[in-house]
């Protein structure tokens, strides 16, 4: 529903159909579907904290670089995979996996900086933001 709904209001806006079709053929070749929606994540809010879970297959620990500033948690990820597709043989039938950065930003409002854990399993980074009566700024993130 939310595609018609974007359809719709393209054009709406006097958007060509055939070169909105065109444009996303485009970029979908460009970008793979899992660079596209990167950082698939869980947010959970609780009274005392918030809880984020970012799904992050194929990163490593010393990869991942985050901070916290001005109510907004920064995760930035680097993801080295197979990169060499080139089959001397011709065998190589499908290739899927990719590589590249990763980085999203979430608005994390009123939270003890000082206090933010992470830690990172399994191809799964947890963050715990423990929530501020009083408002700071400013904090790098370790990964534990």
């Amino acid at each position: 529903m939310a595609n018609e709904v974007q359809r719709r209001r393209n054009y709406d806006w006097g958007l060509d159909p055939f070169f909105d079709n065109l444009q996303h053929r485009f970029l979908d070749s460009m970008f793979p579907e899992d660079m596209n929606q990167n950082l698939k994540t869980d947010i959970q809010e609780t009274d005392k904290s918030y809880i984020c879970e970012v799904d992050l297959p194929g990163v490593e620990k010393n990869d991942i670089h985050m901070n916290y500033n001005d109510g907004i948690l920064n995760i930035n990820a680097k993801k080295q995979s197979f990169v060499d597709h080139d089959d001397k043989n011709g065998n190589m039938m499908l290739s899927e996996r990719s590589y590249g950065a990763l980085s999203r930003s979430y608005r994390l409002p009123n939270v003890d900086a000082s206090k933010i854990k992470a830690e990172f399993n399994n191809g799964v980074l947890k963050v715990t933001l423990p929530k501020l009566t009083e408002i700071q700024n400013g904090s790098n993130i370790d990964i534990q």
